[in-house]
């Protein structure tokens, strides 16, 4: 069986914000700023974003 990428949750937002503000995005942006492989991801259950980073396990 390969090997599944794990995840790390940086941060939580809700998916409920103001209309125009994106405060996943901006902080994702602001992590990939210093280096870090951050992308946002959706949550259904949770009705969250989630920023996240990957790593893959050996």
């Amino acid at each position: 069986m390969p090997n599944q990428p794990q995840h790390t949750v940086l941060e939580q937002f809700p998916a409920g914000g103001p209309r125009g503000s994106w405060p996943a995005e901006e902080y994702a942006a602001a992590q990939r700023v210093q280096r870090r492989d951050a992308q946002v991801v959706m949550d259904l259950p949770s009705d969250q974003f989630l920023v996240v980073t990957g790593t893959t396990t050996e």
